[in-house]
């Protein structure tokens, strides 16, 4: 007959052998996201198969579709769509699924996840959209995907910035001319007075400046 001790140990050994083959959740969680970032699509897909959350996240708050989005993996975007994770989750930094595609330039990406309802107008920590890191980054297909997609390409975002000044401001020409085809106000100025043409002259951009100045700007 088994003493207490024996007992014990040997109870002790039947919970640890019920757990043996079988991860926790938080184990499959993290797997999921390691997988994510390393671009393991069919590993991506058994570990969901397996119950893993596909609204897991990381230290910093990235989900794996945030993290697949922001390297340009569409397979495991598609996938993490299809098993619900949440378009629009958000990082610790506030980012977007779609603020990281529009970022990194993958444009098909950035049309994958507006045809899943992802925000355009959600903003990070720092105030900017995903227009705005497509104008600024000079990712014309991912702006005309957001364009396409409803986004007035006058809005003005914080500080009364538009799409068009933060292309001028950061010498990206081809996004120039591609917001001025869309009718972008080259009139518009931000809270400091200062319109698109301004801050081309001041990084001194002459493509966008000659651009500008096509399409009726004045100093």
């Amino acid at each position: 007959m088994l003493g207490i001790r024996q007992l014990g140990v040997f109870g002790l050994l039947l919970v640890a052998g019920s757990a043996w083959g079988q991860a926790s959740p938080q184990n499959v969680n993290g797997e999921l996201l390691v997988a994510a970032r390393s671009g393991r699509v069919a590993t991506v897909a058994a570990l969901l198969q397996q119950g893993a959350d596909p609204n897991s996240r990381n230290r910093i708050g990235d989900t794996p579709l945030n993290t697949a989005a922001k390297n340009g993996n569409a397979e495991i975007v598609k996938l993490m769509l299809e098993r619900g994770a949440d378009v629009n989750f958000r990082n610790a930094s506030g980012v977007s699924p779609l603020m990281s595609a529009a970022y990194n330039g993958h444009a098909g990406i950035v049309r994958m996840l507006l045809a899943h309802k992802a925000d355009p107008m959600l903003a990070d920590q720092v105030m900017k959209t995903a227009v705005i890191y497509a104008a600024g980054t000079g990712h014309a297909d991912c702006l005309v995907a957001l364009l396409d997609a409803g986004v007035d390409v006058n809005i003005a975002y914080h500080n009364e910035l538009t799409a068009l000044m933060w292309a001028a401001g950061y010498g990206k020409a081809a996004t120039v001319k591609l917001l001025l085809s869309r009718g972008a106000d080259v009139a518009k100025h931000d809270n400091r007075g200062k319109t698109a043409l301004a801050m081309a002259l001041e990084n001194g951009d002459r493509e966008s400046i000659d651009a500008l100045r096509a399409a009726g700007a004045k100093e």
